[in-house]
């Protein structure tokens, strides 16, 4: 699985030609078959646990000395995270195939009828980081929808990978489909990487998942066309019209129940209006758990809270620490999210619909909510099965990235013999 004589180049080619001959498969491939093949998938995920859990340990203590916490949580599996996995499977499976919808219909004076239609992408390259259920739901996702995939995890988790990807073409034989629909890069080499950026003859879409770092290399690098997910530096606003209670409530899950993924909110911004009932309240709940560091007012309203540098109102810790802004109101609440968010999740905290409204349309970001946590930004929670990523950019798909976001269009034009004047 990791073979390091392999020569990259090569390597890549030969995955990306077989990827093209398993995509050209999965045209004609029923919704009935492909969903066969996720259901399959999920029983050979589950079959596998023991191995997939083992092959885990080794990632883990391979790294185990070396990243931090926040990193390890990505890369840990346990039995509930296994089982989630599969579960997302089935839930794919259940959802509608979105391959062959249409879109648009229209007549023509001439007598032409033309359609629009939902068509696969074709052959993705999906290059992550550390979490290696993100080979399963990118696996399955892609097969969903009509799409061969090339997987990329990072070297940290290519144990745990392998046995992953066992699976899902386990559920491809089982099904009839090409097997070739999942495939992964089997070597560790970076230039592997660099030629899948450049495998133009092969691949028609490459998106990354994982820190800043991998998603500029890719944006920089990559010569096939890419759906970026940039990082999430993610807003949590309470506005003077916000239920301070629950907003706290909010605040302490959309930063705390998982630390280490996009959707957490690192930054909290209060309204001075009502600040001094806040912010107290804010650290009382937070501080033991969570490092809080704040501009001159928050510091003055609680001594729990260390002063914050210029960075850190623009930085995603992934990490149990956040950021505390006092603003001047909704204007500058606005202002302030939109020159510091990353622009992935922000979500404002009122009982004032207005206000709530007008935050909501001024930011502009990928997800934007309302009295919720920031950490539902996630496409299961979307009622999508599971996401490829949060796509942050404004062309092709934006959030959360599910079967819909993987497929292009054609146009079907059915005529009578007209010819062009």
């Amino acid at each position: 699985m990791n073979d390091q004589t392999l020569d990259p180049q090569i390597h890549i080619h030969d995955l990306g030609s077989r990827a093209r001959e398993a995509a050209r498969g999965l045209l004609l491939a029923s919704t009935e078959a492909k969903n066969t093949a996720l259901r399959e998938a999920a029983k050979a995920l589950r079959a596998a646990a023991p191995a997939l859990l083992e092959a885990n340990a080794a990632d883990v203590a391979s790294v185990e000395d070396k990243k931090p916490d926040s990193f390890i949580d990505r890369l840990r599996l346990t039995e509930d995270r296994i089982e989630g996995m599969a579960s997302a499977l089935e839930e794919i499976a259940e959802l509608p195939d979105p391959v062959g919808r249409q879109l648009a219909q229209f007549d023509r004076p001439n007598g032409l009828r033309i359609e629009r239609v939902a068509v696969p992408i074709g052959v993705i390259g999906m290059i992550y980081e550390s979490r290696p259920n993100v080979g399963a739901d990118a696996s399955a996702l892609c097969l969903k929808s009509g799409n061969a995939v090339i997987l990329r995890g990072g070297s940290e988790s290519r144990n745990s990978t392998r046995e992953i990807v066992a699976a899902m073409r386990a559920g491809l034989q089982a099904a009839g489909l090409p097997e070739d629909a999942v495939q992964t890069v089997q070597t560790t080499d970076r230039d592997a990487v660099a030629a899948l950026l450049k495998a133009d003859e092969f691949v028609d879409l490459v998106i990354p998942r994982g820190g800043r770092g991998l998603v500029e290399l890719v944006r920089d690098q990559a010569s096939v066309p890419t759906l970026l997910h940039l990082d999430g530096n993610c807003h949590s606003y309470v506005h003077a019209a916000a239920d301070v209670d629950k907003s706290i409530q909010i605040i302490r899950n959309a930063k705390l129940r998982r630390t280490g993924v996009c959707g957490a909110t690192e930054s909290i911004v209060v309204d001075r209006a009502i600040a001094d009932k806040v912010v107290p309240k804010l650290a009382e709940a937070m501080a033991a758990d969570c490092e809080l560091r704040g501009d001159a007012e928050a510091v003055a309203l609680d001594s729990r809270i260390k002063p914050a540098s210029e960075d850190d109102w623009n930085t995603e810790y992934l990490d149990p620490i956040a950021s505390v802004k006092i603003v001047g109101g909704l204007d500058e609440g606005i202002a302030w999210v939109d020159a510091h968010s990353s622009h992935h999740t922000d979500a404002i905290l009122t009982e004032d619909a207005d206000a709530a409204r007008r935050f909501m349309t001024a930011i502009d970001s990928a997800v934007v909510m309302h009295n919720a946590s920031t950490q539902f930004s996630d496409g299961g929670e979307f009622g999508m099965g599971a996401e490829i990523g949060i796509a942050t950019g404004k062309m092709h798909a934006r959030g959360p990235v599910g079967l819909e976001q993987l497929c292009s269009f054609k146009y079907l034009v059915h005529g009578n013999g007209q010819t062009r004047p």
